[in-house]
């Protein structure tokens, strides 16, 4: 029988805000803010409207020591903001390379946070990763906005199922190399 340690995820430090770990108590806020269907409709994996305990589960996972994604929160309390306004997570895909996903409360949109989120985390770079990749809907240029100031260069469309909408959706995919 083979033990594995868990998987350790840091704290990341911004100027406004800190990426920490979910924990439990944070199930309130992100079901208010994932339950929001502007919210729901621009992701691939959260449902609109929101089964009971799917955020319960959503969090479960994030905390699991053998989980192959890591999830922050995007936590303002440092500068006086709410302890959720968004989340932000890594996607192990295989040795040094990792998938960004996120998404950002609406009442924070067009603030700069989910670029200045995207930006500490490959700052940080927790998963040692020599390329990040991320995809967006193409009808969400904002998201797209966010990866192209963060540095990641378009690769090519594609599309993926959202739960949300119950369809195939239009995507374009970015990659970021660690130099």
């Amino acid at each position: 029988m083979t033990i594995e340690s868990p998987i350790t995820q840091p704290v990341i430090e911004a100027e406004r805000f800190d990426l920490r770990p979910l924990r439990p108590s944070d199930e309130g806020l992100v079901e208010l803010y994932a339950g929001d269907e502007r919210v729901a409709t621009m992701t691939s994996s959260i449902p609109h409207p929101l089964p009971p305990g799917t955020i319960e589960a959503f969090i479960t996972r994030a905390l699991a020591p053998d989980r192959v994604e890591d999830v922050w929160a995007m936590d303002g309390t440092k500068s006086g903001g709410p302890e959720v306004m968004g989340v932000i997570s890594l996607k192990r895909v295989e040795q040094g390379q990792s998938e960004v996903g996120y998404w950002v409360a609406p009442a924070f949109w067009n603030t700069g946070l989910a670029s200045a989120a995207a930006e500490a985390l490959l700052q940080a770079n927790p998963h040692a990763c020599r390329t990040f990749f991320a995809s967006v809907f193409q009808d969400n240029p904002a998201s797209a906005r966010v990866l192209t100031n963060s540095g990641f260069a378009y690769l090519g469309d594609a599309e993926t199922f959202s739960v949300a909408r119950g369809a195939k959706v239009p995507t374009w995919t970015y990659s970021r190399k660690v130099n």
